[in-house]
């Protein structure tokens, strides 16, 4: 069963810094399953992301890597995924990160 991880930063990001370690444990993270995240990653494509860095812009998750989700993408991305199933603690972490203006780390499968 293939898991994409979610969890919240404490410090934002900045240029020049790379996220290339898998270290889920760090930001406390949630597992979605893949079979949820799959049908939807389209729909993700309109969204700005970020890929390993602040200093590549992407749109849409990046499904095998990490993936920087700034504060201002939580509220389209929850427009998504909201009332779907498997994405109710998901949409809970993206809403408490909006609240508190973090930014999500995701790591890919």
């Amino acid at each position: 069963m293939s898991m994409h991880e979610f969890g919240i930063m404490e410090t934002a990001p900045v240029s020049g810094e790379r996220f290339d370690v898998y270290e889920p444990e760090k930001y406390n993270c949630i597992s979605v399953n893949d079979d949820f995240i799959e049908p939807v990653i389209h729909k993700l494509t309109g969204i700005k992301f970020f890929a390993h860095t602040v200093d590549f812009p992407i749109n849409g998750l990046n499904y095998c890597g990490i993936t920087l989700i700034p504060p201002e993408s939580a509220m389209p991305f929850i427009s998504v995924i909201e009332g779907t199933d498997g994405f109710s603690e998901l949409c809970v972490l993206l809403r408490r990160a909006y609240s508190e203006n973090k930014w999500v780390i995701h790591f890919g499968i």
